[in-house]
């Protein structure tokens, strides 16, 4: 699924006027609800397979987007950041990083891993704080560690769950992270792209990957073998990834990150709870595991919202 991280908008700390900001809330809503209810898109999917799932994707994606950005008249903005190689650099690391999050996103849901996928997005706030830690040298507050240590015991214990490393999870956490941080270091250049012109740049360079997997698929394709609605619901693979990524773009201009902090959990808890809709089970060992991974975001979430309320604070007047 394409994300932004939310460190990528621009916005100041106080929140816009009250229209602005329930519009920017409504957007916010729609798009993590969106992306949560996917599981029950991708399902409807089957047979279609992970890999040409996400090479569709990666087409669709790409031929709506020139649409939209020769009907907006963008094509300037793309051919900028095409010609910059540090921003052209760094979109191609992050086109690598959302097609492996797409890739096992679509393999957990057409395996029936929703609940794996799920914990990936619970548990990628950590880990974003720990990519903080290690690639941008940012020091943690004690109440983070805390939270990033719950989160790591929580792994363990839906590992002796599973019998194996969730990797499905770890590597939706750890793609989307790197996703985020790629952004945030374009952001930091002073050479934020808008959503728009990055996704347009990212599926180009994925483009000849996708094709030569349909390609090698050949006579086991299922775009055109199973009737004119499931050939509908692959073309919507464009649609369904560029709409939300757009409300996104709108919330994260109108309210204050620590709402869009507060919003983006929407996205795991409707997964989880379609993943119990399409018959996944959860033994009382993985609630306790998935109960870890749910007191560590409090925990994460209370100290953001703690240190937030500690910057926008008046200082003391002087005596």
């Amino acid at each position: 699924m394409a994300r932004v991280d939310h460190r990528d908008a621009r916005r100041t700390e106080s929140p816009p006027g009250g229209h602005a900001t329930r519009t920017g809330i409504l957007a916010g809503l729609a798009c993590y609800g969106l992306w949560g209810l996917f599981p029950f898109y991708f399902h409807a999917l089957l047979p279609t397979g992970a890999v040409e799932l996400l090479a569709w994707r990666v087409v669709w994606s790409l031929v709506l987007s020139v649409l939209v950005v020769t009907a907006t008249r963008r094509w300037a903005r793309v051919l900028t950041v095409l010609r910059s190689p540090a921003q052209r650099g760094l979109l191609a690391l992050a086109a690598v990083a959302i097609a492996v999050n797409w890739g096992v996103y679509g393999l957990a849901v057409v395996t029936g891993h929703v609940l794996e996928a799920s914990l990936g997005y619970f548990v990628n706030p950590l880990l974003t704080v720990l990519l903080g830690v290690v690639v941008l040298r940012e020091r943690l507050r004690p109440t983070q560690w805390v939270a990033v240590a719950i989160g790591l015991g929580a792994v363990v214990v839906i590992t002796a769950d599973l019998g194996r490393l969730p990797w499905m999870a770890l590597t939706l956490a750890a793609s989307f992270g790197s996703y985020g941080l790629l952004k945030n270091r374009l952001a930091r250049r002073g050479a934020g792209v808008d959503p728009l012109t990055g996704l347009t740049v990212e599926t180009g360079f994925l483009l000849l990957p996708a094709v030569a997997a349909l390609a090698v698929l050949g006579d086991r394709l299922t775009f055109t073998g199973y009737g004119g609605g499931h050939t509908a619901l692959l073309v919507l693979a464009g649609p369904t990834t560029l709409l939300p990524l757009l409300l996104f773009a709108v919330a994260a201009g109108r309210v204050p990150l620590s709402v869009i902090g507060m919003l983006q959990y929407l996205t795991p808890v409707l997964q989880f709870g379609a993943a119990l809709v399409l018959g996944e089970t959860m033994p009382a060992s993985r609630w306790i595991g998935f109960g870890l991974v749910w007191v560590a975001l409090a925990v994460l979430t209370a100290d953001a919202l703690r240190h937030q309320r500690r910057r926008v604070l008046p200082a003391p007047a002087g005596g």
